[in-house]
């Protein structure tokens, strides 16, 4: 339960409280505006209690996924960095090779696409008139 007490939880504890408490509060203003005759506030009424439930049913998961973890336990241990196997390790790694699949290069001056030649004669048109519209491209 020590765990529950750190000042992140309380925070959170306190959250919680003002969030459930303000849409309460917010669900009994519904049902009061609707008692005056305002129609549309029956749907708020409805809405504002199912957002505390929600707040609470969050509360409630994170409590519990909380007291689940136990205080002293280590974490995993790391594996190692170099990646082989460990030293004492009784059966030894299988290393298999890593397969890559290549990837032909695009061009790089765009001759085998006539469209992206195009295009970089006009953005080569467009540079070398920069007040020009591209409109005024003649090609």
């Amino acid at each position: 339960m020590k765990r529950l007490w750190t000042p992140a939880w309380i925070v959170r504890h306190v959250a919680m409280v003002v969030l459930v408490v303000g849409f309460l509060g917010l669900g009994w203003w519904q049902v009061t505006r609707a008692a005056g005759g305002n129609s549309l506030s029956f749907g708020y009424a409805i809405e504002w209690p199912v957002f505390a439930g929600f707040v609470i049913f969050v509360w409630w998961r994170e409590v519990r996924h909380t007291l689940r973890g136990t205080p002293g336990q280590p974490a995993a241990p790391a594996p190692p960095a170099t990646g082989g196997p460990e030293p004492d390790a009784a059966t030894p790694a299988v290393r298999r090779p890593v397969r890559v699949s290549r990837v032909p290069a695009a061009p790089v001056d765009g001759a085998e696409d006539g469209d992206l030649a195009e295009y970089n004669r006009y953005l080569s048109w467009l540079n070398a008139n920069p007040g020009a519209r591209p409109g005024d491209y003649p090609g």
